[in-house]
């Protein structure tokens, strides 16, 4: 059944001027606000204000309830809707809906206010990559002028010449640390080599009764220099892997800090420049703000360089303590191994083993079990 359209509409309303509706056209009222309010509504919870254009004056119309048929919700479960045909033709002829506070039903529209921000991870990964795009450009534009020869840098005159050492002795310790691995690789072979000879001499040995004693002694020989080698082949693998520790990670990791004192050098003189032509500029309303914030960025920079540096300066240090007694130690190793197995000292080879601690590896050994291992 279709529902019948109001025809009255809020301006037609009587309204005399002590505020009270004339009782002729309070039964239409009652019947356009009824097809005009949602099933349901308790009119007596409704108020309708009514304002006359010629009075000053307002008058208030307490409606009864309107039963609903086949309805039974309770009068305080329905709100008057705002797309309401009769609520919009009296709110423009000046008459104002008042819903009650009580009402247990929420408006399906209006403005929403968040009582705490939310955080868009989105805009902070974006800040992230701003802050980080001007920094690097800031430290592009300061290489660039300092490989022009147009921008200034700071410079520790005793640090940098430690670095420049530090950095030559690198390249001959990698020098010293290829050759020591090429001796190594060919005293390997010559040690199988010779052990080789000597098992195909003793083999002769046994077969050839006529020259049996001659193909023993060189067997011997041949056998004793195998073994010797290997003893010398352990000393040489010894120093090898001291030297490639010295070099591939404590000098390694120190210059890994120069590299971090020089990124902080280079970022300190970046902002140091922008302070710089802050400063030289005029100083206004405008510009105040941003001397006072490169100021801070200035400052934070500085410390950060300061504190590179004094690290630096103590790697360096402990670097310089701990490289003289490896090499001191690895150097005495090969020196005494070299001599003793040419000198064929086989004791004083041995010896030199033992004062190093050096355990050799039986060959043809298995491997150790991981138990054993542990």
């Amino acid at each position: 059944m279709a529902q019948e359209s109001p025809k009255n509409s809020a301006a037609e309303i009587p309204v005399t001027s002590n505020g009270q509706l004339e009782d002729s056209h309070e039964h239409g009222f009652n019947r356009d606000l009824k097809y005009s309010l949602p099933v349901g509504l308790g009119l007596s919870e409704t108020k309708i204000t009514s304002r006359g254009f010629d009075s000053a004056k307002e008058g208030i119309v307490e409606a009864g309830p309107f039963p609903s048929k086949g309805s039974s919700a309770s009068p305080k479960s329905s709100v008057i809707s705002p797309s309401s045909a009769a609520a919009s033709r009296l709110a423009g002829q000046g008459c104002d809906l008042i819903i009650p506070t009580g009402s247990r039903a929420q408006q399906k529209s209006g403005p929403v206010v968040l009582a705490d921000e939310v955080k868009n991870p989105a805009m902070e990964k974006l800040e992230l990559v701003r802050k980080w795009s001007l920094n690097t450009y800031k430290c592009t534009r300061q290489i660039i002028s300092e490989k022009l020869g147009r921008g200034s840098r700071t410079v520790d005159l005793e640090l940098e010449a430690q670095i420049d050492i530090l950095r030559d002795n690198k390249k001959k310790y990698e020098h010293i640390l290829r050759l020591a691995q090429t001796l190594s690789t060919q005293l390997f072979q010559m040690v199988h080599t010779q052990r080789q000879l000597g098992d195909a001499f003793a083999d002769l040995s046994l077969k050839s009764l006529e020259l049996h004693e001659e193909f023993g002694y060189n067997a011997d020989t041949q056998k004793l220099l195998a073994k010797n080698g290997e003893t010398l082949l352990g000393a040489i693998n010894f120093f090898i892997a001291s030297v490639n520790t010295l070099v591939n990670k404590t000098i390694e990791d120190t210059l890994l800090t120069v590299k971090q004192y020089e990124s902080a050098r280079i970022e300190y003189d970046a902002y140091r420049t922008d302070l710089e032509e802050l400063n030289l500029g005029p100083r206004d309303a405008n510009t105040l703000p941003k001397i006072e914030q490169s100021q801070q960025l200035f400052q934070v920079h500085k410390e950060k360089y300061d504190k590179m540096r004094n690290d630096v300066s103590i790697k360096l240090k402990f670097l310089e303590e701990n490289k003289v007694k490896v090499l001191h130690n690895q150097l005495v190793l090969f020196h005494n191994a070299i001599a003793a197995y040419f000198a064929g000292n086989q004791k004083q080879l041995e010896q030199t083993l033992k004062q190093f601690h050096i355990k050799l590896k039986t060959p043809g050994a298995d491997a150790p079990s991981w138990l054993e291992e542990q």
